[in-house]
């Protein structure tokens, strides 16, 4: 999951990197989304690989798993799907 997410980082990067090296400044003020997007995904990433470790990682529990699927339902709406997401509502 979070290495999914250093990829898809990498590859922002690069189109932000070659839209100025063109200096194509539209793509490169469309692609500073993605990039703000990328930085939030990784967050959650680590913070979701985080809870795992103090879950139990490997060795977890039921109940660990229980309380980690209860404390990760109370924060689902801190991340909008990108079907949902526009330049207007971010």
């Amino acid at each position: 999951m979070f290495a999914h997410e250093v990829d898809n980082t990498e590859g922002v990067y690069k189109v932000v990197k070659l839209s100025f090296v063109e200096e194509d400044w539209a793509t490169w003020n469309f692609m500073q989304w993605f990039v703000k997007e990328q930085v939030e995904e990784e967050t959650l990433a680590i913070n979701l690989l985080d809870k795992m470790k103090l879950a139990g990682g490997e060795k977890v529990t039921g109940n660990a798993l229980y309380e980690l699927d209860r404390d990760l339902e109370k924060t689902s709406d801190v991340v909008k799907p990108a079907q949902e997401v526009t330049a207007e509502n971010p």
